[in-house]
C-alpha cells in the first residue's frame, strides 16, 4: 500500500468514527448539561465546596465562578511546582524555577499546555498527577460550561440567568470527561503506552554514557490530553514519543480523542436550542474546514519537490517513520484547529507552506472544531458576525436563532474576535524588535520570523505547541506568552458571557419571509466564507512576512 492511499484510508476511517460517535455522545451531554438530578458525587463534591447548584447565575456571577477558580489553580499548581523538591515522589528534581512555574500553571489552568521544559526532566510524579492533570480534565470542563452558558443565552428568553457555573463544571467531569478518558486510558494501554510510578532507569551503555528514561501515569495523562484538547505530554517529545503514543492505531486514535467532543457538542447546541439543524450547519462549517485544511497539508507535504523528498515519498523530516506523512498530516491539522497543541511531528520541519497550514489553523480562532467548549463558543461568535453581515448586505436588521443582532451584541462579538490577533501581533512586533528575544532564535529570516510568531499565536490562541526552533525557556518567552495565555483564555470569555446574558434578556422575534435561515447550506457556506476572510484580512502581512515567504522562496 502506498504512503498517500494509507493517509486518505486513516482520513477516511477517521471521518467515519467521528461520525458514528457523534450522535449519541452530543445526545449524551445536552442530557447532562439539562439535567436537574445530582448524582451522589457530585452532592459530595457541592457540599464540600460550600456551593448550591440549584441556584440560577446571571452573566457576572458566572463570570466570576470561572475566574476565582482559574485563579485558584493557578496559585495551586504555582505553589505545586515551587515546592516540588519538598514533595515524595519529585524523582529527585528541584523545585521549579518562579518564570517558568508562572508560565506552566498559566499555560495548564488556561488549557494551553505550552510546556517550555523537558516533562521527564523537570516534573515529578506529583507534579504531573496532581498537579497537571487535574487541570487537563478542570480546565477542558471551564471551557465546555462557558460554551453551554452561551448556548442557554440563545435557548432561554426573558431571563437573565445562564445555569450555575459549578454544576456545569462538576457535571462535565463527572459525567463526560472521567468515564471517557478512563475507557480511552485502558485502549492506549493495551496499545502499549506505559502507566506506571516507576523512578529513573538506566538504559543501556553509549559513548556518551548511559540513557535514563523514567516512567509515569503517561496513558491515564495522555487519554485526557487528548480528549480535553490540552496537548501537554509527559515526555518533551509528546506524542512523538513511543511511550505516549506506540503505533499508528494509537496515533489515529488520539486524534480521534481530539475532534471527538468539538464536534459532538455540535449536535450538543442544536438539541439545546431545539433545532438540530442549527447544529448540523455548525458542523458541516467545521467540517468543511477541517478536511480542507488537512488535503492542503498531506498534498504539501506528500508533493513538495527535490530528489531526496521524492526518495523518502514526501517530506519526512521531523516525522516518525511509523506514523508517516499521513498519519503526521492528520495529527499535525487536527492539533493546531483545536486547542490541543500536541504533536507527534515537529512542525518547524514542515514544509514551509505546511507550517503556514498549521499557524492558519490556530490563526482561525482555533473553531474549526475548536479546543472542548471554545470551539463551540467561538464559532457560534463568528456565527453572530456572519449573520450580521448578511443583514447589512439585504438591508434587515440581523437575526440569529430567534435574536436581534444589535449594536450591543455586535460590539461584543467583535470584541472577543479581535483579542487574540491583536495579542498576536502586537507581542510578535515587540518580540522581532527588541534584541534579546531574537536570541532565541534559531534559524533567521522568513522561518526565525515564523517561530515567533508561531509562538505568540500557539499561547494567546491557547494551543500549546511550538516551532521546534525557538527556544522559549526564557524570562521574557515565559513571561510574555503567560500574559497571552492568561489575556487570550479569560477576556473572550467575558465577551462570551456577557452576550449570552445580552441574548437571554431578550423577547424571541418570529421567523418571517425575510429571515436569513441559519440551518441551511448557503448559511453554513457564508459562515465558512466569514471565517476565512476575517482571519485573511487580520493576519495575511504577518503570513506573507513568514511562511509564505519561505514557501515561495
Amino acid at each position: 500500500m502506498g504512503p498517500v492511499l494509507a493517509g486518505v484510508l486513516q482520513l477516511l476511517a477517521l471521518t467515519a468514527a467521528l461520525a458514528l460517535a457523534h450522535h449519541p455522545l452530543g445526545a449524551h451531554m445536552a442530557k447532562v448539561y439539562r439535567s436537574g438530578t445530582h448524582l451522589r458525587v457530585e452532592k459530595w463534591i457541592y457540599k464540600g465546596i460550600g456551593v448550591d447548584p440549584g441556584t440560577e447565575m446571571r452573566w457576572p456571577a458566572y463570570l466570576r465562578g470561572v475566574l476565582a477558580f482559574s485563579l485558584a489553580g493557578v496559585l495551586f499548581l504555582y505553589a505545586l511546582q515551587r515546592l516540588q523538591g519538598l514533595l515524595p515522589g519529585s524523582l529527585g528534581f528541584a523545585s521549579i524555577d518562579p518564570d517558568q512555574a508562572f508560565n506552566t500553571a498559566v499555560s495548564f489552568v488556561t488549557n494551553t499546555n505550552w510546556q517550555s521544559y523537558y516533562g521527564e526532566q523537570a516534573m515529578g510524579h506529583v507534579v504531573q498527577t496532581a498537579g497537571l492533570a487535574v487541570q487537563n480534565f478542570v480546565s477542558a470542563a471551564v471551557g465546555m460550561a462557558v460554551a453551554v452558558a452561551l448556548v442557554r443565552g440563545f435557548a432561554r428568553s426573558r431571563t437573565g440567568e445562564l445555569g450555575n457555573f459549578w454544576a456545569d463544571l462538576v457535571r462535565g467531569v463527572v459525567r463526560v470527561l472521567l468515564p471517557l478518558a478512563a475507557v480511552a486510558a485502558v485502549v492506549l494501554v493495551a496499545c502499549g503506552t506505559i502507566q506506571n510510578f516507576s523512578g529513573i532507569h538506566e538504559v543501556g551503555q553509549f559513548t556518551g554514557g548511559a540513557q535514563q528514561w523514567n516512567g509515569g501515569a503517561v496513558a491515564s495523562q495522555e487519554a485526557v490530553k487528548t480528549l480535553g484538547t490540552n496537548g501537554g505530554g509527559y515526555f518533551n517529545a509528546n506524542s512523538a514519543h513511543p511511550f505516549e503514543n506506540p503505533t499508528p492505531f494509537s496515533n489515529l486514535f488520539e486524534i480521534f480523542l481530539i475532534l471527538l467532543i468539538p464536534f459532538s457538542l455540535t449536535r450538543t447546541f442544536g438539541l439545546m436550542v431545539g433545532s438540530v439543524r442549527q447544529g448540523y450547519a455548525i458542523l458541516a462549517a467545521m467540517a468543511t474546514v477541517w478536511l480542507g485544511c488537512t488535503a492542503l497539508m498531506m498534498w504539501t507535504e506528500f508533493a513538495h519537490h527535490g530528489p531526496a523528498f521524492q526518495a523518502a515519498g514526501g517530506a519526512m523530516e521531523g516525522k516518525e517513520v511509523r506514523f508517516g506523512i499521513g498519519g503526521s498530516s492528520i495529527f499535525a491539522v487536527s492539533t493546531t484547529l483545536t486547542s490541543t497543541g500536541a504533536v507527534n511531528s515537529f512542525h518547524s520541519s514542515f514544509t514551509g507552506l505546511g507550517g503556514g497550514i498549521t499557524l492558519l489553523g490556530m490563526m482561525l480562532g482555533e473553531t474549526t472544531p475548536g479546543g472542548v467548549g471554545s470551539g463551540l463558543y467561538g464559532m457560534l461568535i463568528m456565527a453572530v458576525v456572519a449573520v450580521f453581515l448578511a443583514g447589512l448586505m439585504v438591508g434587515r436588521t440581523p437575526e440569529y436563532l430567534g435574536r436581534k443582532i444589535g449594536a450591543r451584541e455586535i460590539k461584543l462579538a467583535a470584541c472577543s474576535v479581535l483579542v487574540t490577533p491583536a495579542l498576536v501581533l502586537v507581542l510578535t512586533a515587540v518580540a522581532m524588535a527588541l534584541p534579546t528575544p531574537a536570541d532565541s532564535m534559531t534559524n533567521s529570516g522568513a522561518h526565525g520570523f515564523s517561530e515567533i510568531l508561531y509562538a505568540y499565536t500557539s499561547g494567546a490562541n491557547n494551543n500549546g505547541s511550538a516551532f521546534a526552533g525557538l527556544n522559549a525557556d526564557t524570562r521574557w518567552f515565559n513571561t510574555t506568552t503567560g500574559l497571552a495565555m492568561l489575556l487570550g483564555r479569560f477576556l473572550p470569555m467575558v465577551f462570551v458571557l456577557a452576550l449570552a446574558g445580552s441574548l437571554a434578556a431578550q423577547r424571541p422575534v418570529p421567523a418571517t419571509a425575510g429571515t436569513l435561515r441559519t440551518d441551511k447550506p448557503l448559511y453554513a457556506g457564508l459562515l465558512v466564507g466569514t471565517l476565512v476572510v476575517v482571519t485573511g484580512l487580520t493576519y495575511f502581512p504577518a503570513l506573507a512576512l513568514g511562511p509564505l515567504a519561505e514557501g515561495l522562496a
